[in-house]
Parts: structure tokens; C-alpha cells; sequence
């Protein structure tokens, strides 16, 4: 990462987390009383081949004694009211802007991958993982919708951890690596610029 992109996710995270503090602490008051404790959901992911780090989202589903893997039709039953409206708006993904203070994340760059996919798939995530993970990236507005689709379909969570491997993670890993070839600070700009539009127009078409 270059020092200037460092700089711009500084700048733009403190920011965002001036502007989100008072919206932020009543979402959390909201989620307190609708779904109880705990408010977050803290996941491990990979930032390089070899290291890891704790992502944290606010939770929108009910827990459960074993998770893991990628959310598939298998979990939907699990998805709370609120919790959809928080995946709807990606609203969830706002405590990530502590994971991109310390340094764990950028804004935008390919999705931090779950550890058991970087190790079943090294050849695709030693080259994508050169790019710090984001909270948005190209592959993320391209493949968003289709991969919500064809993981809503699958019913267990092995039907859902094969999908995922074998049909999104190469798609996506091309993709990423379209954008690794032509990272630039108008790339980055005009990607998310779409993607606070197409949030926007999510939420003005709920």
C-alpha cells in the first residue's frame, strides 16, 4: 500500500467515524434491544497469505455454538429482521472502520477471505492478497448480487462452502486482479462512488 492511500483511509475513516458516532450509538442501542448481546460479530481474516486479523461487523444474525463459512441459504433462517436492513444498506460493515484505523484494511481492495479459502487456494490468494482487503473493491460491485444469488440457493453448509469455492472465489479472484493491474487514486474514487450510489438507490427502491 502507498503511502498516499494510507493517508486518503486515514483521512476518510476519521471522517466517516465523526459523521457515523451519533448514527453508530444509536444502532447499537437499537440492536441492544431488538437482538441483546453480543452487538458485534468478530470474525478472523486474512490480510496476506500468512497473516490474519480480527474483522468486525455489527451482528445480524442469531448466534450459534459452530459457525463458520461464508453466509449461504443454509443461514438465512438465522438472518434477523434487523439484520437484513443492516446487510441491505451495509450498514453492518461500519465497525470496520476501526479494522481500516489500524491499519488491517483499506476502503477499497478485494474482500478479506476467510483463512480456510486462502489455504485450499494459494495460487489464487498469493497474488490477490498483495492488495490489502477493502470494504469495497471492483469484484465486490460486480459479483455482489450474482454470489447472493447462487448461495441463497444452497441448503447446508458444505452445498454452500463448495459453491462458493469453486464458482465465486475464482471469479472473483480474476477480478481483483483486474484491479490490482490498474489500481490508481481515480480507480478508487470512482469505485466508491458507485458504491455509496448503488447503496443509496437500494435504499430509496426498499
Amino acid at each position: 500500500m502507498t503511502a498516499s492511500k494510507r493517508a486518503f483511509d486515514v483521512t476518510l475513516a476519521i471522517l466517516g467515524a465523526v459523521l457515523l458516532a451519533l448514527p453508530a450509538v444509536l444502532l447499537v442501542i437499537i440492536l441492544l434491544v431488538c437482538q441483546g448481546r453480543p452487538i458485534f460479530y468478530v470474525s478472523e481474516r486474512m490480510n496476506a497469505p500468512d497473516r490474519s486479523f480480527w474483522l468486525w461487523k455489527f451482528r445480524t444474525m442469531h448466534s450459534a455454538i459452530a459457525d463458520s463459512g461464508v453466509s449461504g441459504g443454509d443461514k438465512t433462517l438465522r438472518v434477523t429482521r434487523i439484520g437484513k436492513i443492516l446487510r441491505q444498506s451495509r450498514l453492518d460493515e461500519v465497525p470496520q472502520i476501526w479494522n481500516i484505523l489500524r491499519g488491517d484494511m483499506t476502503f477499497v481492495g478485494p474482500r478479506p477471505p476467510l483463512r480456510t479459502y486462502v489455504e485450499r487456494r494459494p495460487d489464487l490468494y498469493n497474488q490477490v492478497l498483495k492488495n490489502r482487503p477493502g470494504i469495497t473493491g471492483l469484484a465486490t460491485l460486480v459479483l455482489h448480487q450474482r454470489e447472493a444469488r447462487l448461495l441463497a440457493t444452497c441448503r447446508t453448509a458444505l452445498e454452500t462452502d463448495a459453491v462458493y469455492l469453486c464458482r465465486c472465489v475464482p471469479i472473483k479472484a480474476k477480478l481483483d486482479l483486474i484491479y490490482q493491474r490498474n489500481q490508481s487514486f481515480r480507480l478508487d474514487i470512482v469505485l466508491l462512488t458507485r458504491t455509496v450510489l448503488k447503496i443509496l438507490k437500494k435504499g430509496v427502491a426498499g
